[in-house]
């Protein structure tokens, strides 16, 4: 592990260890070697391997298509037949953030994709014993236009890092997306991988319109409480939907796009009775941060009690049925411990919230986050960055 520099300039091309020098030192601050950790959302970037994942698509016709894209449009090497927004390239703040804007750090060329070395030095540089990986434009899948398209994309994605990045170090897990356009494939899809020691859940992509309460998915969920697999919702960002189109402003959007498609997702989850249904499915709100937990209990109790015969199927209050969810802690709202204290109160977040750093993202965590938190005990500091992953993954 090279020591950190005093002062130095950070370039996309600066080892992942000397950029998380910060980290390492919380590590002996904290004692963090002691303790077991979770990293429930970080991320590889899928599109450097784009040509290999490509060549994954079912579909000859459509794998040739994109091959023929790649060959006569060399710009088209990473994005044949994505989806991919030219908004998302705000988030390193006009490349300010190197680390957002790409790890193009050296890597020893080992058999391994460089991917499995990128992870591998994020989590020896924060302390963390399981990293969960997911990718990043993948995340907006949900919004393709074309939607046979989005469903042979994520299969071919999902069979891609299954085969070429969870073989390279047994602390890689993931939740494979699902490909929620057609529910017979999701079906497959766990059935498939279900059975995988790495694949630890399955995710729904939220930035997607489609209501999750709808009879076609139910025998997806079926599939995944018989399993006893979680399943999660993983928010992520758009600037051409309605509401965002309005805005000028990147952060507005990061603001609220990452949270309202959760928003939206929790509340056709809840309303329409699907805790009820489905009791030993566990079910993890991703990447949306905290702030909106709170709002949402006292909204949803509040419309509830006054409309009880529209939501027949619930037995408790809205809130009842979130402090029985799961959420991921970044990004964290610190910027006033009252109101995070409360929020901590209200979700019981010592048994529901879950670390998560959302490394390489321009707005990661890192676990001293936690361990900084002044009202929280040893006790709940340990089960929230580890010991309720350990519970909810069966780790």
């Amino acid at each position: 592990m090279p020591e950190p520099l005093p002062s130095q300039e950070i370039t996309t091309r600066t080892h992942t260890a000397e950029i998380l020098a910060n980290a390492r030192r919380d590590t002996e601050r904290y004692g963090l070697d002691e303790i077991f950790i979770v990293d429930v959302d970080s991320h590889h970037a899928e599109l450097n391997s784009w040509r290999d994942i490509i060549g994954y698509v079912e579909d000859p016709v459509l794998r040739d298509t994109a091959e023929q894209m790649m060959v006569h449009r060399p710009q088209a090497g990473q994005l044949a037949l994505s989806n991919y927004k030219a908004g998302l390239a705000f988030q390193d703040a006009g490349s300010r953030i190197p680390h957002q804007s790409g790890l193009a750090e050296p890597v020893p060329v080992d058999g391994n994709p460089r991917d499995v070395e990128l992870v591998r030095r994020a989590m020896d540089a924060m302390s963390i014993d399981v990293q969960v990986v997911f990718p990043q434009p993948m995340l907006e899948i949900g919004l393709h236009p074309e939607p046979g398209i989005a469903v042979q994309l994520m299969k071919a994605y999902n069979r891609w890092f299954v085969e070429q990045i969870l073989p390279g170090d047994p602390r890689i897990k993931t939740m494979l997306g699902l490909p929620f356009e057609d529910p017979a494939a999701c079906v497959e899809t766990i059935r498939e991988f279900g059975d995988h020691p790495d694949v630890i859940g399955f995710l729904v992509t939220s930035q997607r319109h489609a209501g999750v309460h709808r009879n076609e998915y139910l025998r997806i969920y079926a599939e995944l409480e018989e399993r006893g697999l979680p399943l999660g919702f993983h928010a992520g960002p758009s600037w051409q939907d309605s509401m965002t189109a309005t805005m000028n402003r990147f952060l507005s959007v990061h603001a609220m796009s990452f949270v309202t498609c959760n928003m939206t997702h929790l509340t056709n989850w809840i309303v329409n009775g699907l805790p009820e249904r489905f009791p030993g499915l566990r079910t993890i709100w991703i990447e949306s941060g905290l702030a909106w937990i709170p709002f949402m209990m006292q909204r949803l109790d509040h419309e509830y009690l006054m409309r009880q015969s529209e939501a027949p199927l619930l037995k408790q209050l809205p809130s009842d049925y979130m402090r029985q969810m799961y959420y991921t802690s970044q990004p964290m709202e610190i910027t006033d411990l009252k109101l995070l204290e409360a929020t901590f109160h209200a979700m019981d977040a010592e048994n529901t919230l879950l670390y998560s750093s959302d490394w390489p993202h321009w707005d990661f965590d890192v676990p001293g986050r936690v361990m900084s938190i002044p009202f929280l005990d040893d006790t709940a500091k340990r089960n929230i960055l580890g010991g309720n992953a350990r519970k909810v993954f069966g780790l």
